[in-house]
Order: structure tokens, then sequence, then C-alpha cells
């Protein structure tokens, strides 16, 4: 059974999963040089709610505003002394869903959905525009999501909705950088403040709870929603909402799924099996992607217009 094959035993109704790769593909799509598409499976057309996917795409149009020089990675936000980087890694102190103090920054990983709310409406300020212009105009139109968008009124931390293509098309991004530059993506990748013990929604208390500026990171964490077989500098996010994106710049693989039905003891079950299958159908590690990228071309299934 081919790994994408997976997907069809899922107690959903409906999914979307596919999977990119940094070796030839004879005859794949090529979504940027260097990144070939190995395969979907499911109904590519439909869009589905992100979820916390939704906060990678709000720490990349961060990370585009801060080599624009929009924003600083240490300029203060949030409470005091917090900055932006505290709030990109869940360091801020700031409690899960709402602006209230529980610690002092970098003292321990709250994961924290009111960070990114309180980021973005700090973006929104200093680029003089709505956050969700900012983040079409940054994030989705270079990188042809075209059936992406924040649903209006909702937040920036969970607030998403779009299709397998637009998933692929930012998954793309993670493994051949266009949007920010190779460097920028592999500071925001590793690991922000070391040493910070936390919780990971769903998955208990992790000591320590590594993460980037925006990027959950695998290293030793014991349950986790990716697979065994995944590296520990392998990054991504999953949501609530049965959806998950993961890149092991090891291997040079991107695999990514949404669903229907709401994360619970069947992702738990299912998603580190499928991640592990992928790996394991892949084989051994990949030549990393060439830096830089190139304007993305079609994956199959992606909405026009």
């Amino acid at each position: 059974m081919r790994a994408l094959d997976l997907v069809a035993t899922w107690p959903v109704d409906s999914v979307a999963a596919g999977v990119l790769v940094c070796r030839p593909q004879p005859g794949a799509a090529q979504p940027r040089p260097g990144v070939w598409l190995h395969g979907t499976a499911g109904q590519l057309d439909r869009r589905f709610p992100w979820a916390s996917v939704t906060k990678l795409c709000t720490a990349l149009a961060v990370l585009v505003a801060v080599e624009e020089r929009t924003l600083t990675l240490d300029e203060p936000a949030g409470p005091p002394g917090s900055t932006v980087a505290h709030l990109l890694a869940h360091a801020s102190g700031l409690a899960p869903d709402e602006p209230v103090v529980v610690d002092s920054p970098g003292r321990r990983r709250v994961y924290s959905n009111a960070g990114f709310e309180v980021l973005a409406q700090t973006l929104e300020e200093r680029a003089a525009m709505p956050f969700d212009q900012y983040l079409t105009e940054a994030v989705f139109a270079p990188l042809g999501m075209w059936g992406a968008r924040l649903v209006p009124g909702s937040s920036p931390a969970w607030g998403m909705e779009g299709g397998l293509a637009d998933l692929l098309a930012l998954g793309a991004e993670l493994l051949a950088p266009s949007v920010v530059s190779p460097g920028t993506l592999a500071r925001a990748t590793d690991v922000a403040f070391p040493g910070l013990d936390g919780v990971l929604p769903g998955y208990g208390r992790q000591q320590p709870c590594d993460w980037g500026l925006g990027f959950e990171i695998r290293n030793g964490k014991r349950p986790h929603w990716t697979g065994g077989r995944c590296s520990a500098p392998t990054f991504g996010h999953f949501g609530r909402s049965g959806s998950f994106l993961w890149v092991d710049p090891v291997a040079g693989v991107c695999c990514g799924s949404l669903a229907d039905r709401e994360w619970g003891p069947w992702a738990v079950q299912a998603w580190p099996a499928f991640s592990d299958a992928v790996i394991g159908e892949l084989g051994p590690a990949a030549p990393g992607p060439p830096a830089g990228g190139g304007p993305p071309t079609a994956i199959p299934g992606e909405p026009r217009g």
C-alpha cells in the first residue's frame, strides 16, 4: 500500500492529503525549482478550515515584515519585557486565549492564540494596513494560494481556510523559500529561547517544549503528532480542525492533510502512522533544495482566480 492510500482508511467523511519532495519525480508537477509533487489523495478542490495551521501563514507574514524592516524581532510587543520574537515563540507569558499575563517573558512556553492576535495587531499598526490585506499581499498572492483566506472577523491564530493546493503551496515555500530568505527561514525553524518547558496542546507537558518563530519543532517531544521516523528538526503545525503540515528538512519531504473531522484520538493514531509511512516510502534522505525559489506553478486541484 502506498502511504497516501492510508488516508482512505481514516474515520473521516472528507479528507485531502499531499506530499512534496526535494527530489526529481518524473512527470510530476513542480511547484517551484527543487520541489516536486510526490502525490495527492482525497478531495483536492474542497476548502477546509485550517485552525492553528493558520499560525504558519501569520508567522510567515511577520517574517516578511521583518525582512522589509517594517518590524524587528527584538522590538517590544505584547506584555512588558516581551518582543515580537517572544510572541512568535509562545514565550511572551500571555495566556492561551486572552491578553492576560500569566508569567514573565522567556520563563516557559505558554501556547498562546492571544499572542498571535497581538502580533497581527502590531504588524497592522506598523504597516498601516489591515492585517488580512498584508497577509494576502505578503503570503497568499506571491505563493499562489488562490483559494486561501483569513475568514473575515476571525483570529489570525486560527481563522484561515483553504484547499490542499493552498496547503501544498505553503509547504513548497517552507521547502524552498522565496518570500523570505533561506537564512530567515532557517532562523525561524531553529529553537527560539531554548530549554523552555511547556504543554503541547493535546499531547501534554513537554520538557523541553521546543518552538521556533511560529513553527513547532519536533525534536525530542513524546508523544507527538508527527511520526517516529521524522527527524528531530522536523517543523510545522497541526490544527484542531483536523489539519496538519510538517516539513522534514533532513529527508527533504513535506506532508500535509486537511479533514472535516476535528483532531482527536483518531488523529493521534492515524497521523503518526501516515507520517512514518511517507518517510518509509521515500527512503533515504534527499539533498536539500537550492537556495531561494521561484514563481510557483500549478499543483493539480489548484483553484483558479
